[in-house]
């Protein structure tokens, strides 16, 4: 395979019309130049230089080969530029997985502060379901990924390398005329006479909920199997009973419903922000990174 080094010192000594100066054009010494300038000759097989007293011109061979070296020069350069907007966050892509609840509470806020520093970056987010995320994570599909787990389902930090950017609570949510609707904070011991909301599908919130009641020594009376939180809330405002939540999930909530605390009685969540070890992380993923930590610690002064 040609040297392409080679090849660009012997377009700089065509150009320049000799090796003296395209020693000194290039920071080497002449017979640097020459060495080389042979060994490409023994690589092609062929002359590639007339030499005489007062510079050298091209034999045909060289010719052909200088004006190659010229184009591949220029695209180097092109693709090094090109590299180098992308390190300055100047263009580029940047993919982002999320789920429905950060999806609707802490990442807009991220995304308009990523947009407004670095418009020239297209950012595309993808929302799904825990396992899709993990998927697309370890695939390649997106470079990073907001993820959560809670106590008993920890993620594998050898998986993937994990950044905590904030504790989700777990929350109750009540009808707005509920005699606990004006409680700041309740405990999962005062709940057992409740009907319950829950999630469908073995939702994690259904686990949450199972595990907080068992450990408050009763057995929760579900009375109705919502397919996402709106529907959750929406059955809550009527008073078909209370509802748990990742206070994420309810940071905008129907008019008629209360959110209430429940302390140390329910376990919280961990917001975490994952990308894989073996990644080599773009300048657009580190100022997103950047970015989230910020924007998740700003969340939590306000919570």
């Amino acid at each position: 395979m040609l040297d392409v080094r080679r090849m660009a010192l012997l377009a700089a000594v065509l150009d320049t019309g000799s090796m003296t100066a395209a020693a000194e054009e290039l920071n080497y010494t002449p017979s640097a130049v020459s060495q080389q300038l042979r060994r490409l000759e023994a690589e092609v097989g062929q002359p590639l230089l007339h030499r005489q007293p007062r510079g050298v011109t091209s034999t045909e061979a060289g010719a052909v080969l200088a004006d190659h070296a010229r184009r591949v020069v220029r695209q180097l350069a092109a693709a090094e530029a090109d590299l180098a907007e992308i390190a300055g966050l100047r263009r580029g892509v940047l993919e982002l997985g999320t789920f429905p609840t950060i999806a609707s509470s802490l990442l807009p806020l991220a995304v308009s502060r990523f947009r407004a520093a670095h418009p020239a970056i297209r950012l595309t987010v993808r929302s799904a379901r825990f396992d899709e995320l993990v998927r697309v994570l370890e695939d390649g599909t997106v470079g990073m990924s907001l993820l959560w787990d809670y106590e008993w389902n920890r993620l594998d930090p050898a998986r993937f390398a994990l950044t905590h950017l904030l504790d989700d609570p777990t929350a109750l949510v009540v009808a707005a005329d509920h005699p606990l609707a004006r409680r700041r904070v309740v405990d999962m011991t005062a709940l057992a006479d409740e009907d319950w909301i829950v999630r469908a599908h073995d939702h994690p919130v259904a686990e949450v909920l199972e595990r907080s009641c068992r450990t408050a020594g009763f057995t929760p009376r579900i009375a109705f199997h919502a397919n996402d939180y709106q529907e959750a809330q929406a059955m809550v405002s009527v008073g078909l009973g209370v509802a748990l939540a990742p206070r994420t999930a309810v940071a905008t909530t129907h008019p008629a419903v209360r959110v209430v605390g429940l302390g140390r009685s329910a376990p919280s969540r961990r917001i975490l922000l994952a990308h894989r070890h073996d990644r080599v992380r773009a300048a657009a993923e580190l100022a997103m990174h950047q970015v989230l930590v910020e924007v998740a610690r700003e969340y939590r002064t306000r919570a």
